[in-house]
Protein backbone atom coordinates (compact mmCIF):
# COMPACT_ATOMS: atom_id res chain seq x y z
CA UNK A 1 0.00 0.00 0.00
CA UNK A 2 1.05 3.52 -1.47
CA UNK A 3 1.24 5.89 1.54
CA UNK A 4 3.38 9.46 2.88
CA UNK A 5 4.66 9.59 7.13
CA UNK A 6 4.95 13.17 7.44
CA UNK A 7 5.53 14.55 11.29
CA UNK A 8 5.90 13.01 14.92
CA UNK A 9 3.95 12.31 17.61
CA UNK A 10 0.74 10.94 18.14
CA UNK A 11 0.11 8.38 15.22
CA UNK A 12 -3.10 9.85 13.07
CA UNK A 13 -4.83 7.99 10.12
CA UNK A 14 -6.03 9.88 7.50
CA UNK A 15 -8.33 7.71 4.57
CA UNK A 16 -9.52 9.65 1.72
CA UNK A 17 -13.03 8.66 -0.28
CA UNK A 18 -14.51 6.99 -3.21
CA UNK A 19 -12.42 7.99 -6.30
CA UNK A 20 -10.28 10.26 -4.11
CA UNK A 21 -6.65 9.30 -3.11
CA UNK A 22 -4.47 10.47 -0.10
CA UNK A 23 -3.88 13.96 -2.39
CA UNK A 24 -7.59 14.58 -0.83
CA UNK A 25 -5.58 15.70 1.89
CA UNK A 26 -2.56 17.87 0.42
CA UNK A 27 -3.52 21.19 1.72
CA UNK A 28 -4.70 20.29 5.23
CA UNK A 29 -2.13 17.84 6.49
CA UNK A 30 0.86 19.73 6.80
CA UNK A 31 -0.85 21.92 9.74
CA UNK A 32 -1.17 18.50 11.12
CA UNK A 33 1.94 17.38 10.96
CA UNK A 34 3.46 20.09 13.53
CA UNK A 35 1.84 17.83 16.19
CA UNK A 36 1.05 14.76 14.73
CA UNK A 37 2.71 11.58 13.06
CA UNK A 38 0.33 11.53 9.90
CA UNK A 39 -0.33 8.53 7.77
CA UNK A 40 -1.80 9.08 4.23
CA UNK A 41 -2.39 5.67 2.45
CA UNK A 42 -4.03 5.08 -0.96
CA UNK A 43 -6.60 2.89 -0.02
CA UNK A 44 -5.92 -0.60 -2.58
CA UNK A 45 -6.78 0.18 -6.12
CA UNK A 46 -6.46 3.94 -5.84
CA UNK A 47 -3.36 6.11 -6.71
CA UNK A 48 -0.50 4.12 -6.51
CA UNK A 49 -1.85 1.08 -4.11
CA UNK A 50 -2.39 -2.74 -5.88
CA UNK A 51 -6.12 -3.12 -5.83
CA UNK A 52 -7.70 -6.16 -3.94
CA UNK A 53 -9.01 -9.44 -5.54
CA UNK A 54 -12.63 -9.08 -7.20
CA UNK A 55 -15.49 -9.47 -5.25
CA UNK A 56 -13.51 -7.16 -1.71
CA UNK A 57 -16.27 -5.61 1.23
CA UNK A 58 -15.53 -2.62 2.74
CA UNK A 59 -14.23 -5.38 6.10
CA UNK A 60 -11.63 -6.19 3.76
CA UNK A 61 -9.98 -3.42 3.13
CA UNK A 62 -10.27 -2.13 6.57
CA UNK A 63 -8.28 -5.50 7.13
CA UNK A 64 -5.63 -3.93 4.73
CA UNK A 65 -5.32 -0.89 6.23
CA UNK A 66 -4.84 -2.88 9.50
CA UNK A 67 -2.24 -5.05 8.43
CA UNK A 68 -0.35 -2.26 7.11
CA UNK A 69 -0.20 -0.84 10.10
CA UNK A 70 0.80 -3.65 11.55
CA UNK A 71 3.61 -3.65 9.57
CA UNK A 72 4.15 -0.10 10.32
CA UNK A 73 4.15 -1.11 13.65
CA UNK A 74 1.51 1.04 14.46
CA UNK A 75 -0.43 -0.36 17.73
CA UNK A 76 -2.84 2.32 17.87
CA UNK A 77 -3.71 5.27 16.06
CA UNK A 78 -6.69 7.76 15.75
CA UNK A 79 -8.44 7.31 12.22
CA UNK A 80 -10.28 9.81 10.09
CA UNK A 81 -12.03 8.58 7.70
CA UNK A 82 -13.82 10.73 4.31
CA UNK A 83 -16.73 9.59 2.92
CA UNK A 84 -15.68 5.80 1.79
CA UNK A 85 -12.83 5.91 4.77
CA UNK A 86 -15.43 6.58 7.15
CA UNK A 87 -16.87 3.24 6.31
CA UNK A 88 -13.37 1.34 6.53
CA UNK A 89 -12.33 3.27 9.48
CA UNK A 90 -15.59 1.31 11.67
CA UNK A 91 -15.14 -1.20 10.16
CA UNK A 92 -11.41 -1.18 10.99
CA UNK A 93 -12.94 -0.08 14.65
CA UNK A 94 -15.27 -3.16 14.21
CA UNK A 95 -12.34 -5.54 14.09
CA UNK A 96 -9.75 -4.40 15.72
CA UNK A 97 -11.33 -1.87 18.59
CA UNK A 98 -7.70 -1.92 20.40
CA UNK A 99 -6.18 -0.47 17.48
CA UNK A 100 -8.49 2.94 17.43
CA UNK A 101 -7.08 5.83 19.90
CA UNK A 102 -9.88 7.98 18.29
CA UNK A 103 -12.35 7.66 15.33
CA UNK A 104 -13.52 10.14 13.05
CA UNK A 105 -16.10 10.68 10.49
CA UNK A 106 -15.79 13.25 8.00
CA UNK A 107 -18.88 13.90 5.74
CA UNK A 108 -19.68 9.43 6.64
CA UNK A 109 -22.14 7.77 8.19
CA UNK A 110 -22.19 4.43 10.17
CA UNK A 111 -25.90 3.72 8.76
CA UNK A 112 -25.89 1.07 5.79
CA UNK A 113 -27.40 2.63 2.30
CA UNK A 114 -31.20 2.15 2.26
CA UNK A 115 -32.48 0.51 -0.30
CA UNK A 116 -33.22 3.67 -2.54
CA UNK A 117 -29.25 4.35 -1.64
CA UNK A 118 -28.67 1.04 -3.12
CA UNK A 119 -30.56 1.15 -6.52
CA UNK A 120 -28.56 4.60 -6.84
CA UNK A 121 -25.29 2.35 -6.71
CA UNK A 122 -26.32 -0.06 -9.16
CA UNK A 123 -26.92 3.09 -11.77
CA UNK A 124 -23.91 4.52 -11.33
CA UNK A 125 -22.33 1.05 -12.20
CA UNK A 126 -24.21 0.58 -14.85
CA UNK A 127 -23.33 4.17 -16.29
CA UNK A 128 -19.90 3.74 -15.73
CA UNK A 129 -19.77 0.31 -17.91
CA UNK A 130 -21.97 2.39 -20.35
CA UNK A 131 -19.83 5.74 -20.21
CA UNK A 132 -16.47 5.65 -19.14
CA UNK A 133 -14.55 6.48 -15.26
CA UNK A 134 -13.94 10.11 -16.86
CA UNK A 135 -17.62 11.06 -17.95
CA UNK A 136 -18.71 9.98 -14.59
CA UNK A 137 -16.24 11.70 -13.03
CA UNK A 138 -16.95 14.59 -14.69
CA UNK A 139 -20.35 14.95 -13.73
CA UNK A 140 -19.78 13.20 -9.98
CA UNK A 141 -17.12 15.23 -8.52
CA UNK A 142 -18.28 18.66 -9.09
CA UNK A 143 -21.42 17.75 -7.29
CA UNK A 144 -19.68 16.76 -4.11
CA UNK A 145 -19.33 20.62 -3.64
CA UNK A 146 -21.87 22.83 -2.41
CA UNK A 147 -23.31 24.71 -5.75
CA UNK A 148 -22.15 28.47 -4.61
CA UNK A 149 -19.11 26.92 -3.78
CA UNK A 150 -17.58 25.47 -7.01
CA UNK A 151 -16.47 28.80 -8.63
CA UNK A 152 -14.81 29.86 -6.01
CA UNK A 153 -13.00 26.48 -5.43
CA UNK A 154 -12.48 25.76 -9.37
CA UNK A 155 -8.82 24.32 -8.92
CA UNK A 156 -9.53 22.15 -6.48
CA UNK A 157 -12.72 20.69 -8.04
CA UNK A 158 -10.82 20.29 -11.19
CA UNK A 159 -7.73 18.54 -9.53
CA UNK A 160 -10.17 15.99 -7.74
CA UNK A 161 -11.91 15.48 -11.15
CA UNK A 162 -8.60 14.70 -12.25
CA UNK A 163 -7.79 12.37 -9.94
CA UNK A 164 -11.22 10.43 -9.89
CA UNK A 165 -10.35 10.43 -14.01
CA UNK A 166 -7.77 7.92 -12.87
CA UNK A 167 -9.34 5.68 -11.33
CA UNK A 168 -9.73 2.06 -12.71
CA UNK A 169 -12.93 0.79 -14.41
CA UNK A 170 -12.92 -2.43 -12.07
CA UNK A 171 -11.92 -0.63 -9.04
CA UNK A 172 -14.79 2.16 -9.05
CA UNK A 173 -17.06 -0.69 -10.21
CA UNK A 174 -15.91 -3.17 -6.72
CA UNK A 175 -15.64 -0.42 -4.74
CA UNK A 176 -19.48 0.68 -5.40
CA UNK A 177 -20.74 -2.64 -5.17
CA UNK A 178 -19.08 -2.84 -1.96
CA UNK A 179 -20.30 0.56 -0.65
CA UNK A 180 -23.83 -0.70 -1.78
CA UNK A 181 -23.36 -3.91 0.48
CA UNK A 182 -21.33 -2.86 3.27
CA UNK A 183 -22.33 -3.46 7.11
CA UNK A 184 -24.53 -1.18 9.10
CA UNK A 185 -21.69 -0.30 11.70
CA UNK A 186 -24.46 2.00 14.68
CA UNK A 187 -22.96 -0.87 16.91
CA UNK A 188 -19.18 0.62 16.89
CA UNK A 189 -20.51 3.70 18.01
CA UNK A 190 -22.50 2.51 20.14
CA UNK A 191 -19.53 0.37 21.94
CA UNK A 192 -16.39 2.41 21.12
CA UNK A 193 -15.08 4.30 24.03
CA UNK A 194 -12.70 6.28 22.69
CA UNK A 195 -13.52 9.50 21.32
CA UNK A 196 -15.71 9.79 18.00
CA UNK A 197 -15.40 12.90 15.70
CA UNK A 198 -18.68 13.84 13.48
CA UNK A 199 -17.89 16.71 10.76
CA UNK A 200 -21.03 17.21 8.76
CA UNK A 201 -22.06 19.65 5.89
CA UNK A 202 -25.05 21.39 6.27
CA UNK A 203 -25.49 21.15 2.49
CA UNK A 204 -24.00 17.94 2.32
CA UNK A 205 -26.61 15.33 -0.82
CA UNK A 206 -24.48 12.48 -0.39
CA UNK A 207 -24.28 11.79 3.75
CA UNK A 208 -27.84 14.69 4.63
CA UNK A 209 -27.02 16.13 8.24
CA UNK A 210 -30.41 14.89 9.79
CA UNK A 211 -28.90 11.42 9.38
CA UNK A 212 -25.22 12.38 11.16
CA UNK A 213 -27.83 14.03 13.98
CA UNK A 214 -29.61 11.03 14.53
CA UNK A 215 -26.35 8.89 15.30
CA UNK A 216 -24.75 11.41 17.91
CA UNK A 217 -26.98 9.95 20.75
CA UNK A 218 -25.20 6.62 19.93
CA UNK A 219 -22.09 7.62 21.14
CA UNK A 220 -20.32 7.54 24.45
CA UNK A 221 -18.09 10.42 23.87
CA UNK A 222 -19.39 12.35 20.91
CA UNK A 223 -17.67 14.98 19.20
CA UNK A 224 -20.44 16.76 16.44
CA UNK A 225 -19.63 19.60 14.31
CA UNK A 226 -21.39 21.31 11.58
CA UNK A 227 -19.65 23.14 8.47
CA UNK A 228 -22.19 25.59 7.29
CA UNK A 229 -22.50 26.22 3.42
CA UNK A 230 -20.66 23.20 3.27
CA UNK A 231 -21.25 20.01 0.95
CA UNK A 232 -18.90 16.65 1.27
CA UNK A 233 -15.92 18.29 0.79
CA UNK A 234 -15.16 20.33 3.92
CA UNK A 235 -11.51 19.42 4.05
CA UNK A 236 -11.79 22.12 1.11
CA UNK A 237 -14.96 24.08 1.33
CA UNK A 238 -14.23 24.79 5.14
CA UNK A 239 -10.65 23.95 5.44
CA UNK A 240 -9.56 26.06 8.44
CA UNK A 241 -12.67 25.53 10.18
CA UNK A 242 -12.92 21.70 9.68
CA UNK A 243 -8.84 21.69 10.34
CA UNK A 244 -9.36 23.18 13.34
CA UNK A 245 -12.05 20.51 14.51
CA UNK A 246 -9.52 17.80 13.84
CA UNK A 247 -7.05 19.75 15.88
CA UNK A 248 -9.07 20.04 18.87
CA UNK A 249 -10.46 16.59 18.28
CA UNK A 250 -6.95 15.10 18.35
CA UNK A 251 -6.30 17.06 21.36
CA UNK A 252 -8.75 14.85 23.03
CA UNK A 253 -7.46 11.37 21.66
CA UNK A 254 -5.00 9.46 24.05
CA UNK A 255 -1.89 8.84 22.78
Amino acid sequence: MYYRSPGKGKPVVLLHGFCETGQVWDSFYPELAKEHHILIPDLPGFGKSDPLPAGFRIKDVAESVFQWMHSLKIEKAAVIGHSLGGYVALELAKAHPGAISGLGLFHSTAFADTDEKKETRNKVIEFVKNNSVEVFADTFIPQLFYTNNRSRLEADVNQMVKIARATALETLVEYTRAIRDRNDCTSVLKELDTPILFIAGDRDTSVPLEKSQEQVPMIKNPVFHILKDTGHMGMFESRELALKFVKEFLDIVPA
